[in-house]
């Protein structure tokens, strides 16, 4: 672990690859599990506010589930994150004709709808944050369903903070990122 500004930031984002490949894992990491995206405040606020923009472009259940849960969730441990599908998939997501999650925010920001890509931890995956008081802990979420992922990432020689790049950037700023790629820079001598 190693400190860059108020973060805490795991190795293993250097030390790991990764690159998403949809057509292996059909997009299993929206799916999967047993809870919706984390979200903050802010976000919880951006959802509610974009969801009539957003809502053309999700499923029946999806729809449903968001109407009667809200656009977003409070869990028992008092956090914000999105709703489910029958305890399931988000209730963003949608498929596509290969069966393949997509996220309806995002196709709703691709058509540019919204201004709005889609939550910080959704965009960050495989990479979580969790803020505490003081500083926020940046880790490397290993979870098998993205095995392909791994493989892929290795073969392209692509480390994780290299491939959430962009998310990175929005969660921490330009410079948070230029630090990031000294330290990665110094690891790899």
């Amino acid at each position: 672990m190693f400190q860059l500004g108020k973060t805490i930031v795991s190795e293993s984002i250097i030390e790991n690859d990764f690159v998403c490949n949809l057509s292996a894992c059909k997009g299993a990491c929206c799916v999967e599990g047993d809870a919706g995206a984390p979200l903050s405040e802010e976000e919880a606020r951006i959802l509610k506010e974009i969801y009539p923009k957003v809502k053309p472009y999700l499923r029946e259940e999806g729809i449903a589930s968001i109407e009667a849960q809200g656009t977003s969730i409070i869990t028992g441990f008092g956090d914000l994150e999105t709703p489910l599908v029958g305890g399931a998939e988000c209730a963003y997501v949608t498929f596509d004709d290969k069966k393949t999650a997509m996220c309806g925010i995002e196709q709703a920001y691709n058509a540019g709808e919204v201004e709005w890509k889609k939550p910080v931890s959704c965009h960050l995956y495989p990479i979580r944050v969790k803020d505490y008081t003081e500083f926020s802990a940046v880790n490397y979420d290993k979870w098998d369903i993205c095995d392909d992922a791994c493989s892929l990432g290795k073969e392209l020689q692509v480390p994780v903070y290299k491939f959430v790049k962009e998310a990175l950037v929005r969660k921490f700023g330009e410079d948070w990122y230029t630090e990031l790629e000294k330290v990665a820079s110094k690891m790899s001598r």
